[in-house]
This record gives structure tokens, sequence and C-alpha cells, in this order.
């Protein structure tokens, strides 16, 4: 029996490891959500201590490949994966595309989106960037922020912030109740992609409100990309010696 490691916490990792009957499956969580939701098979929570951890960590359970199925903003470790010495695999959902009536406007990193904010006329913005990354935005004393995250925020952090605590799946009419309750000008969002957190931005788009969106770091060069479960099964099952393999 083949051992694949799954480097997960998102969705699609859950619903990989539930598909793949026949291998030995490790579903690995960063440990920075307080209570996951866990996929089936072994689990382990916790960072690796770096590439090199991350390479000791495969060696010493015998895996045989990698799946990178972080959260499509996660490079630290998507960095480490692609020098763990096995083949990898990618397994990233697509990301959003503006739709007819959107007012979009991408930036390369969360210290870009700060720029813009600073440089814009939009006092009341609705951070949905996560919590790891409010760093990002601590000097933006002048403007009004709301946060929301699975778990509570902690410095740094914006001076002027109210903080949600709420996990996805939204809808369209609570985030449309939502950006109008609290008067938003600006809605800043990483490209996460998928369904669970997209209400947003049809909301968003419905009430006029423009959205800053902030780009995806590259996959490492040259390592194969998937964008679904399905996709990803077949290929891992079309390696040289996986079960189902040639």
């Amino acid at each position: 029996m083949r051992t694949v490691l799954i480097l997960g916490g998102t969705g699609e990792a859950r619903r990989l490891a539930a598909a793949l009957t026949g291998f030995r499956v490790i579903s690995s969580l960063a440990g920075r959500v307080a209570d996951p939701a866990l996929p089936p098979g072994e689990v382990r929570v916790g960072g690796f201590g770096g590439p090199e951890g991350l390479a000791a960590y495969v060696r010493g359970e015998a895996v045989d490949v990698v799946v990178d199925a972080t959260h499509p903003f996660a490079a630290r470790i998507s960095a480490s994966a692609a020098a763990c010495g096995v083949p990898l695999l990618v397994l990233r959902r697509p990301g959003w595309t503006a739709a007819p009536g959107d007012v979009w406007h991408r930036v390369p990193s969360l210290s870009s989106a700060a720029a813009f904010i600073a440089a814009s006329p939009y006092d009341r913005v609705f951070l949905t960037t996560g919590r790891q990354g409010l760093g990002a935005f601590a000097d933006l004393a002048d403007r009004w922020f709301l946060v929301r995250s699975v778990d509570p925020v902690e410095p740094p952090h914006p001076p002027r912030l109210e903080s949600l605590l709420d996990r996805g799946p939204f809808t369209v009419d609570g985030e449309t109740a939502l950006l109008r309750s609290y008067t938003i000008q600006l809605l800043v969002t990483k490209d996460s992609g998928g369904d669970m957190t997209a209400a947003k931005l049809t909301a968003a788009r419905r009430l006029g409100v423009p959205v800053l969106m902030v780009d995806r770091p590259p996959v490492t060069p040259g390592v194969p990309v998937v964008a679904g479960v399905e996709e990803a099964v077949t290929f891992l099952r079309g390696l040289s010696g996986v079960p189902g393999g040639g």
C-alpha cells in the first residue's frame, strides 16, 4: 500500500482523503484553526519546522507522493513541499473571475492592498483576508475595518477594528445584509476561489461595492497542478507504482 501525504486544511483536501481508497493517506493540518474539520484516515496537526523538517517526515513515514492541497495562499508550506524529495501534485481550486457589473481592483500582495486603501477614499472596509495577515493593515489608523475570521484576531492589527467570528459557507442574502448594515465601502479579499465564501462577491456586485482582490502567489514552476479532486485521484492512480497505476 502506497503512502500519500496530503497537506490539507481545505474542503478539497478532505474530499481527496476520502476518495483515495487503496492508499495509506496521511492528512497534515497546520493547526492554526482551533476546531478544524478533520478528514478521514490518519491526521497530524502542526508544522514541520521548514523544508528540512518536512523532508525528514516524508522519509520517516515512507511517503511516496505529496499532495499540496493547502489554501492557495499557504506559500510557505507549498515551497517546502516542492523541495521534499518525492513526487508532488498541487491541488488548487480555480480562482474567481469577475462577472458583468463587478468593480474589481487586483493587487499582488497584502502590503499592496494596504497601500491601495491608504491612497483611496474608502473609510469603511470589510477585510476578509484572514487574521494571519492583519499586520499589513496595522498602520491604517484613519480607516475603520470589519474583520471576519474563524478564530479571534490578535495584534498587530488596525486600531479601528470590529471583529466577527464566523465560518462559511455564507449566503448571498446574508452577505448583502452584512454589507448594508455596516455601510461597507470596499471589500478586500484574497483570490481563494471556491463556493464557500463567494457569496460576498455577489453581494458586492448587487450593491455596487468595489472589491480589492489579492492575487495568488505562483505555483512552483514544473510542478503538476490539477483543479479538482477527481483529477487528483486520476493523477495519483496513474503514477507508476501506486495502486491502479502503470
